[in-house]
């Protein structure tokens, strides 16, 4: 006949800990508690010398706002393809021009409301020629995104040209 002490000892054996049962509801619970947030954000990491910061964390469906970062899906021309392939992560600019604003160019110097702010290469780093993007009034519901990099890739060049609401992935801050 087997002790009641050794049947109990035999059952707690197969039972797990009350630390581990509340670690995994805690965990449990901290997952469901950010799934609203994951929901609206994405963590994007820039491979590019475009912007100084490489990791972001962006808010999904805001509006960009002038000065600030905006996250958008590039259009799949032939140059955006050979450079970022058929699939390219969304690209992370700094909102230069709104809606209504005059967009200039003079002697290569792109202007937004006539203050400087991009200049234009005639080749790519590859040699690949360059078309000037948009000038005039940015459309309604369309921006003129930028960097201050030399190399940067935007609204300066017609590949990326306005980009307008229906790119807008949102709003993006810099985490490092």
């Amino acid at each position: 006949m087997v002790s009641p002490e050794v049947l109990e000892r035999d059952r707690s054996a197969h039972l797990p800990s009350w630390p581990i049962v509340l670690l995994i509801v805690g965990l449990a619970a901290l997952y469901l508690a950010t799934q609203g947030w994951r929901d609206r954000h994405l963590f994007l990491i820039n491979a590019t010398e475009s912007l100084p910061n490489w990791a972001f964390v962006v808010e999904r469906g805001t509006s960009p706002v002038r000065g600030k970062l905006a996250f958008f899906v590039v259009p799949r021309t032939p140059l955006i393809v050979a450079h970022f392939g058929k699939e390219p992560q969304p690209f992370g600019k700094t909102v230069y021009g709104m809606p209504g604003d005059i967009v200039t160019r003079a002697d290569n110097w792109v202007s937004v409301n006539g203050a400087r702010v991009a200049h234009l290469k005639a080749l790519s780093k590859r040699g690949e020629p360059l078309a000037p993007g948009p000038l005039g009034r940015v459309p309604q519901d369309c921006y003129f995104m930028g960097s201050p990099h030399p190399d940067g890739f935007d609204s300066r060049y017609a590949d990326i040209g306005w980009v307008c609401d229906k790119q807008i992935v949102g709003t993006g801050t810099t985490v490092l």
